[in-house]
């Protein structure tokens, strides 16, 4: 799985005028499913995501993680995180899992997560959605399940 971390004080997700997730302070997850993705791919990056030490303690310095600040996390599926732009001016996404696949990862990824008591709202898998956030720091993170 790629996925995209956002540290926000606030983001939502609205499709056709409807706001359909939206968190406080916590994490903006873009996640985009590969094809050798499995449940436990979703499971051991929701289980990473949850411990990486991300938000500030009180003296300032990045200690606490999202479970110890009680933050919440808004998960949207993202499919061009897969995007191949090594040839041409057009980027491919024959990369990225097929929907039935995809969805049903990032399903399982957010159980996951809601599993380790992370409070998680969701965007509308295959919807056209539009995305409002307020990235804290910032600080953005990218993690690849594939990567060493």
């Amino acid at each position: 799985m790629r996925v995209l971390l956002q540290r926000v004080t606030e983001a939502s997700v609205t499709v056709e005028g409807e706001v359909v997730g939206g968190i406080g302070p916590g994490l903006l997850i873009l996640v985009c499913a590969m094809p050798e993705d499995t449940e436990e791919t979703a499971e051991k990056l929701a289980l990473k995501i949850s411990k990486l030490r991300l938000f500030k303690d009180t003296d300032g310095k990045m200690n606490l993680s999202l479970a110890q600040t009680d933050g919440a996390a808004l998960v949207v599926s993202q499919f061009t995180l897969a995007a191949d732009t090594s040839r041409g001016n057009r980027p491919g996404f024959s990369g990225a899992a097929k929907p039935d696949m995809a969805e049903a990862l990032y399903e399982h990824f957010a159980r996951s997560l809601s599993a380790l008591d992370i409070t998680v709202q969701k965007g509308r898998f295959g919807a056209d959605m539009s995305v409002a956030l307020v990235n804290d720091g910032p600080v953005t993170l990218w993690l690849d399940s594939a990567a060493p």
